[in-house]
């Protein structure tokens, strides 16, 4: 996939091409609809598929202090549209004076001039330029202008349709198979491993702590069954716990996955400290709780190990 960051990086005529927009945060299943229709009506008009996003999200623009968390970082946004087989990603820097930009010239000036449009593959709800003046129908009337096709996809999913809110909503009450159903696959942070308290290793249950600065939205509190992947790709089983600690009374949120089953041999060197690493939720096997005395913390800790080895044995 061609990762084009912003309008200078798109060679000079390019095209021709089918084009989607959208913020497309978490990439999850109606996400992936609109972009296998967008796959799909590329090959069959012997044109290049390409996707327009947007960094920063627009509501973290607009409206900073009531901007949503975002599901997943850029990293792994790009990383997820690539997987969907597209041919090129224009990501384009959000900014006021971008908004400015009306839905007319938006259409002309990225989509038709830039990557000679001959279809545009668009959900109903579409809104675009400035103010969200544009919705679907002016696309279609844009592209009765411009000479392209309009494809529409309808929504995604059962009883409400595929959405970003929902999925926020669901990792909110930490109900993470939810969401997963939702996303197509775990939900998932990336991180650095930093130092931490040490109180795992110390009990007999090292973890690798997450940067508070880890991308990703932090489900609700509670132990998690779930896999961590290392710089090199390895999946781990994990049991991972998302709190503050009430047990040894811990004030701010952490995320901490303790690796499960690894064999004995080579564990000194089992470092992951500065690596950056990603952290992905399967299943929630319980709240975080404060226990009366190590003795009953470690024995649950151990419960914790026994249920996630069951719950990812058959995810």
């Amino acid at each position: 996939m061609h990762y084009w960051k912003g309008l200078d990086a798109v060679p000079a005529g390019y095209g021709p091409s089918v084009v989607t927009i959208g913020n497309f945060d978490g990439v999850h299943r109606g996400h992936q609809e609109v972009l296998r229709r967008l796959v799909e009506a590329g090959r069959e008009r012997g044109c290049s598929s390409v996707a327009i996003s947007f960094d920063p999200h627009p509501s973290q623009v607009h409206h900073p202090a009531d901007a949503p968390p975002l599901i997943m970082g850029l990293e792994d946004r790009v990383e997820l549209l690539a997987e969907a087989g597209i041919d090129a990603l224009l990501m384009v820097e959000y900014t006021l004076g971008f908004a400015e930009h009306t839905a007319e010239e938006f259409v002309r000036k990225y989509i038709v001039e830039p990557l000679g449009a001959k279809a545009v593959v668009i959900g109903h709800d579409v809104r675009f330029g400035k103010g969200n003046g544009g919705d679907f129908d002016t696309m279609r009337e844009l592209g009765d202008t411009y000479g392209f096709d309009v494809i529409a996809v309808d929504d995604f999913g059962d009883d409400r349709r595929c959405s970003s809110t929902w999925i926020r909503e669901e990792l909110t009450n930490g109900d993470v198979r939810n969401a997963n159903e939702i996303l197509g696959r775990p939900h998932r942070m990336r991180g650095e491993v930093v130092h931490g308290a040490a109180r795992g290793r110390e009990l007999g249950f090292p973890t690798a702590n997450l940067a508070t600065a880890s991308a990703g939205i932090i489900p609700a509190d509670g132990v998690y069954a779930g896999w961590l992947i290392d710089q090199a790709g390895t999946r781990w089983p994990a049991a991972i716990s998302v709190g503050s600690n009430p047990t040894f009374e811990g004030v701010s949120r952490q995320v901490e996955a303790h690796v499960i089953d690894r064999p004995e041999e080579g564990v000194a060197d089992f470092n992951l400290y500065g690596q950056q690493v990603v952290v992905e939720f399967v299943a929630r096997l319980r709240p975080m709780v404060a226990y009366r005395g190590i003795e009953a913390l470690i024995e649950q800790m151990r419960e914790d190990v026994d249920k996630t080895r069951a719950v990812l044995a058959h995810a």
